[in-house]
């Protein structure tokens, strides 16, 4: 058993830090009170930009390319998803349908450049990614080291941090409360005199930062590179972690990491003695099945954001 958790936590962690990024990014921007279904599309964007600056610009940058994909991969997605506080927040129009259209820009935009840039449907395969580590002095702790802290990955232990560093943000600071003022009651925040285009756009366009890095992150360590199937619906579990999670930060998190722990048993099922009978098919469908079982259990208690939806109009309720 022991084993067996030392394989399945450490991939459950690295799986789930794409998750955690994006859905930290749709807590953001359904907090300010705009729904983001673009989620998926900011990913592969992301993710898209990652590989191809990877494959760029390696030899310039060497060691340090890594992070500067990531960091080129977040001014992307919030530069994306301005496109959707644009529609959304100064033409009012519907979020639903700008999310929807921003997934299917993002896909057609991307393998049409990949198409112009290297000539096929995909890019090459980055040489350069992250590897495996074990934190000092915490993998030396009989039992839960090796489990939690040996072979994993810097970019979980990163995601876990960020989903703190965010609580704290929109929990316990000034900007956290002028946000969450914004996504309940706008008409007083507002009167208070807070600026809710303002607010809400810095919201959608922290959804696109923290999108477009957890889709480098994906793609960078599970995938390796960038094509028509990089992203197939990431951005939509990290959705629903958000809204399992109740827009919580941390409710958020773990709702990734139970996501992750889903698509970790569907990678490396395979190898681990108790699941080696169970056909593989099944073990590909558990992340979705348990997504769509997580939702339909608990979307009816989860308590959204009073004005999430509904564009605001100066002067008017």
């Amino acid at each position: 058993m022991l084993q067996a958790l030392e394989i399945i936590v450490p991939t459950a962690l690295f799986v789930a830090a794409p998750l955690i990024f994006t859905a930290l990014g749709g807590v953001f921007s359904e907090r300010s009170g705009v729904v983001n279904i673009g989620l998926e599309g900011l990913m592969v964007i992301g993710a898209f930009v990652g590989i191809v600056f990877n494959l760029t610009f390696l030899d310039a940058f060497g060691n340090a390319t890594l992070w500067l994909a990531m960091i080129a991969a977040m001014a992307a997605g919030g530069v994306f998803a301005l496109l959707h506080a644009v529609a959304t927040i100064s033409f009012r129009a519907d979020q639903v349908v700008s999310g929807v259209a921003i997934n299917f820009l993002a896909v057609g935009l991307t393998l049409f450049l990949v198409k112009i840039i290297y000539g096929k449907g995909q890019t090459d395969r980055i040489s350069e990614s992250f590897n495996k580590f074990d934190v000092p002095f915490l993998s030396d702790i009989p039992i839960i080291g090796p489990i939690l802290f040996s072979g994993g990955y810097i970019t979980s232990y990163i995601a876990i941090l960020f989903a703190v560093i965010v609580w704290y943000v929109i929990f316990k600071t000034p900007f956290g409360l002028r946000l969450r003022s914004v996504g309940e009651h706008p008409m007083a925040a507002d009167t208070m005199g807070i600026n809710v285009t303002r607010m809400r756009y810095i919201g959608v366009v922290l959804s696109g930062v923290f999108a477009g890095l957890g889709g480098s992150v994906y793609a960078t360590i599970i995938t390796r590179e960038f094509g028509h199937a990089t992203i197939s619906g990431q951005g939509f579990m990290a959705l629903a972690a958000m809204i399992f999670g109740k827009w919580h930060p941390l409710g958020a998190m773990g709702a990734a990491l139970f996501f992750g722990l889903a698509q970790g048993l569907s990678i490396i099922g395979g190898s681990i003695p108790v699941l080696e009978d169970i056909p593989s098919v099944y073990l590909l469908i558990t992340p979705y099945v348990l997504t769509i079982l997580a939702l339909t259990g608990f979307i009816g208690r989860a308590d959204a954001p009073k004005a999430l939806g509904a564009p605001y109009i100066k002067g008017k309720r």
